[in-house]
């Protein structure tokens, strides 16, 4: 009997990357220039039938929102890798200087973990043995990140600007291709939000219907009221 327990016992199961990896920034800056070049283009068209117009006025929302958010990404990471690089040198110089007290530190971490008070004492004194491992140990209970694996400023930009043209590009098509009416970029940019909202159920625990149907309805609500927006400016000859 006691041979066939351990096959039962050995259960394994999974779990979807809670995080999103890349998959959610990637999605979000997409539905973002989807959503916000969608609105700007139902917006122009809601207050003139000119399309040359209403193409300028999506190229310009593209390349504004993509420079804009691959600037603003940028800034954000790189002053986060900044801070994050000061508090791990603040951590080296204290491991340096008063190494005793850093490894009881340790030490005292996993005991507020469970591990008995010499168990702890011991693994810590293991670890303090090499220091880049310790130091790696320390910053990322302490700080959350890796010393060695901090976000590349240019990376997040770069990403940031590719997915916000992606999204951004997708309702400027028809205008690009001589289309004069605004109903075939809203359908196209329609379908877009929703396979987009459905994507994101993939690190998410909604359905993906549910996602996408959620997704519509928040792009085609922005949409409709900057049209709104644009004919009564359209209508009030300013």
């Amino acid at each position: 009997m006691t041979g066939a327990v351990g096959p039962e016992l050995s259960t394994h199961h999974s779990h979807r990357d809670v995080t999103g990896g890349w998959l959610r920034p990637a999605v979000f800056g997409a539905m973002d220039g989807l959503v916000s070049n969608f609105a700007l283009i139902a917006g122009v068209a809601g207050g003139t039938a000119d399309t040359r117009v209403i193409a300028l006025a999506g190229v310009a929302g593209l390349a504004a929102g993509a420079f804009s958010m691959a600037g603003g990404e940028y800034v954000s990471v790189a002053s986060q890798r900044e801070l994050a690089q000061a508090e791990i040198a603040v951590e080296r110089r204290e491991m340096a200087v008063h190494p005793e007290e850093e490894e009881a530190e340790l030490a005292a971490l996993y005991e507020r973990r469970g591990v008995d008070p010499g168990l702890a004492a011991e693994v810590a004194r293991q670890i303090s043995r090499n220091p880049e491992q310790a130091l790696e140990v320390h910053t990322l209970n302490e700080l959350g990140v890796k010393p060695d694996d901090l976000p590349s400023p240019v990376t997040a930009a770069l990403s940031s600007f590719l997915s916000f043209a992606v999204g951004a590009v997708i309702p400027l098509v028809p205008y690009m291709a001589g289309v004069t009416h605004l109903w075939l970029s809203a359908a196209l940019s329609m379908v877009a939000l929703f396979g987009a909202g459905a994507l994101v159920s993939r690190v998410t625990a909604r359905s993906w219907w549910f996602s996408g149907l959620r997704q519509l309805l928040v792009g085609g609500v922005a949409a409709g009221l900057t049209w709104g927006l644009g004919s009564l400016i359209g209508a009030s000859g300013l």
